[in-house]
């Protein structure tokens, strides 16, 4: 009798093991993949940009991996993925001297001109998954969608984003959004 009681409690006890071995295991490997990189940039721009930080290292992640070279085939840059033409853009809405056309790769040139944009985009289309569309496929776009009805029912929501790359697009960053705030409390609320 003793001899198979021993047998289930180990038994129990190797499953115990499994189970909290492989949740943090993946725990581990969702921080791997969802990680925090330039912290610091992105508290203080986030802050002073009154955005969500979930959302600045979603946007971040979905554009770049966090890789402050990255420069996309239709020469997007940096963590951001900034356009020369947004990238000069943003600059006279900052205080002080425009940064050279070098420093979209700097990390927090990058996220404060990123900031900025996403705080432009949030501020003109009232809706995130709307800002976010605009964020990536760019406002023009946007704006139009919101006239048609074949996108928009209201002119401020989108039932359709005719983009698939923009659509795809927005439900990444939702979905790190979501997942950096789970695993983090990026943004100190509560769960």
């Amino acid at each position: 009798m003793k001899r198979s009681l021993r047998r289930v409690l180990f038994a129990l006890l190797a499953v115990v093991i499994v189970i909290v071995g492989s949740t943090w295991g993946y725990r581990a490997f969702q921080k791997a993949v969802f990680p925090l990189k330039y912290e610091e940039y992105v508290t203080k721009y986030a802050a002073e940009y009154g955005l969500p930080p979930s959302l600045v290292y979603a946007v971040i992640h979905t554009e770049s991996h966090f890789d402050p070279e990255a420069e996309s085939g239709a020469g997007a840059k940096g963590l951001m993925q900034l356009v020369d033409g947004t990238y000069e853009w943003v600059q006279t809405l900052l205080p002080g001297e425009p940064e050279p056309p070098e420093r979209v790769y700097d990390p927090e040139v990058n996220i404060r001109c990123g900031c900025k944009v996403l705080q432009v985009v949030m501020e003109q289309f009232e809706v995130k998954e709307t800002a976010l569309a605009a964020y990536n496929a760019g406002s023009g776009n946007v704006a139009k969608w919101l006239k048609d009805p074949d996108y928009s029912n209201d002119g401020v929501t989108l039932k359709e984003i005719p983009f698939e790359e923009t659509r795809n697009y927005v439900k990444r960053v939702l979905k790190a959004q979501e997942l950096y705030q789970t695993m983090y409390n990026t943004d100190g609320e509560d769960l």
